[in-house]
């Protein structure tokens, strides 16, 4: 259970989200039958080890409702108390939401990604209000608003999700603690106006690591996630303490550095139409020591040369990617 309760989660959200937030994708056994929990301890280890404060635990794969209990709680259990495990709670239907948070919240998470699924549809921004608020009125977690572009809000507003709909949710629940802020991209006209009305009350989270680790120079962004950076290794960790040290010039130099890395995700992007490539973040994560393995079908691919241009770039950024052989990605590395 949170170590907190719902008129204590912004307090609480105050104090320790403070870092850097990765993702954690489970890894299935090699005949695809089940969890492979050696190598989700493995992964949230590394994580620890790299200096991540927490990890999403990824929905966005074919897991039954067992297995992702199991998932989440092999994650709570490995962390001991020292890294939040979040929730993210995107499947397929608001009353699916409400079942898979209540589990959440039993399991032992202590946040909520708030998201959206591929067929809610809604007609006017009171419905995205109205389902937002229901699954965050089910829970007593904390809970961190998304606006984001892959919802497909942008018809009904730029920002994707606007200041008025944030500002009733705010106010309206208390255990909303926390936006990430990506409404709009690849503009950060959201993000900016996201800091400006709402930083005093709610943390703001910069995700993105090209606008973390340049937005976060002018303005105070305590938190960087949840995102794809298990592709950096240790990098962004350290980038965000030398951030809170006010030691802008090296936060500039790793800036930098990672321009490699950044531009083959650029050229790769995160994925298809709304879903993110998760076999590939997995590859990314892999070249910096995490498990790498199998994730069960239906999944997006990896192929040769997408591994070459990653592990190359990382090569470029000096992270030194592991020199074992791609095909050994595919079995990872705690196989069962």
């Amino acid at each position: 259970m949170a170590r907190y309760s719902k008129s204590e989660a912004r307090e609480w959200a105050r104090e320790k989200l403070l870092g850097v937030a990765q993702v954690t994708i489970p890894t299935m056994t090699s005949d695809f039958k089940r969890l492979n929990e050696k190598a989700v301890r493995h992964d949230v280890a590394l994580a620890m080890e790299h200096g991540f404060i927490g990890s999403l635990a990824v929905s966005e794969v074919p897991l039954s409702v067992e297995e992702h209990d199991l998932f989440q709680q092999v994650m709570v259990d490995e962390g001991k108390g020292r890294f939040i495990v979040v929730h993210h709670a995107v499947f397929n239907t608001l009353e699916d939401n409400i079942e898979m948070v209540k589990k959440a919240e039993a399991n032992g998470c202590e946040l909520v990604l708030l998201g959206y699924p591929p067929h809610f549809y809604p007609k006017s921004l009171d419905d995205v209000y109205n389902y937002s608020k229901a699954i965050i009125d089910a829970t007593n977690l904390a809970v961190m608003l998304f606006p984001v572009p892959t919802w497909g809000f942008g018809r009904l507003h730029p920002s994707d999700i606007p200041i008025p709909v944030l500002r009733r949710l705010v106010d309206d629940c208390p255990n909303v603690v926390a936006i990430k802020a990506e409404g709009g991209m690849p503009y950060i006209m959201s993000a900016i106006e996201v800091h400006r009305e709402f930083h005093k009350e709610v943390v703001i989270s910069s995700p993105l690591e090209y606008e973390y680790l340049t937005l976060g120079q002018l303005i105070d962004i305590p938190f960087c996630g949840t995102n794809y950076s298990a592709f950096f290794g240790p990098t962004l960790p350290r980038a965000h303490r030398l951030m809170q040290e006010k030691k802008y010039a090296e936060v500039t130099e790793i800036f930098y550095q990672l321009d490699p890395m950044r531009k083959a995700v650029g050229t790769l992007g995160f994925g298809g139409q709304g879903l993110s490539n998760r076999l590939l973040w997995k590859y990314q994560a892999w070249l910096q020591g995490y498990n790498g393995g199998p994730i069960r079908h239906p999944t997006a691919r990896v192929h040769g040369r997408d591994m070459a241009l990653l592990r190359n770039a990382t090569q470029a950024a000096g992270l030194h990617p592991t020199s074992d052989p791609d095909e050994a990605f595919f079995v990872g590395r705690n196989p069962a």
